[in-house]
């Protein structure tokens, strides 16, 4: 098994609902979507590197911290897209670099047809947002990308985790946390979580063009 939280909060809990919901508008599903994301990246962001610093309120000089580390956000496409204004909010200091996966429907391997990550990645945070961990092949190579190139820290960040996506995904990569909204604990045979949410590329921005 994977590194795995799962966040148990009732504004999780909440929003997790309307997410889950059939019914849920496209434009609603993507503000939900980054709420909860916001939510999730304040849990598994909370040792960001800070600097100490002295600043001057109406009264008097007050300590602080400020946070001096940039985390590099890599939303796998297409539905990751939907997480990073939300994670945005909590941390200030981000870059964003895309990395475009897609799950072969015959073998349901993942197949990279966009890669935007830095060729050296040596001593960043990186935190890999797909709002799915449905059978852990997107992810499993995606943190594989980025471990070649140096990273001193990866972490997942998803909404809905599959049991057997997890624990294939821990088995390839066992020191990297994922935190989740959710764990599910089964696939169909297309490789889509049940009960999940359906496709969230396709609920955030509708299905591809044909």
């Amino acid at each position: 098994m994977a590194l795995l939280t799962v966040v148990d909060h009732p504004a999780v809990a909440h929003r997790l609902v309307e997410l889950r919901d059939a019914d849920t508008e496209p434009d609603r599903f993507r503000t939900v979507l980054q709420e909860i994301s916001t939510l999730l990246a304040f849990v598994a962001l909370g040792d960001l590197a800070c600097s100490p610093v002295t600043v001057s309120t109406p009264l008097a000089a007050a300590p602080g911290r400020r946070v001096s580390e940039a985390a590099l956000l890599v939303p796998v496409l297409r539905a990751g897209l939907g997480m990073v204004p939300g994670v945005q909010y909590v941390i200030p200091r981000t870059q964003v670099a895309h990395l475009g996966m897609r799950r072969d429907e015959q073998t349901l391997d993942a197949v990279t047809y966009l890669d935007g990550l830095p060729s050296d990645l040596s001593g960043r945070r990186v935190v890999v947002l797909d709002p799915m961990l449905a059978t852990g092949g997107s992810l499993t190579e995606a943190c594989r990308l980025i471990r070649s190139r140096g990273a001193a820290r990866v972490q997942v960040l998803c909404l809905v985790a599959s049991r057997p996506g997890v624990e294939a995904f821990g088995r390839a990569h066992p020191e990297v946390p994922v935190t989740a909204a959710a764990l599910d604990d089964t696939l169909n045979e297309r490789g889509y979580i049940v009960p999940g949410l359906g496709d969230a590329g396709d609920r955030l921005f509708g299905p591809p063009p044909r």
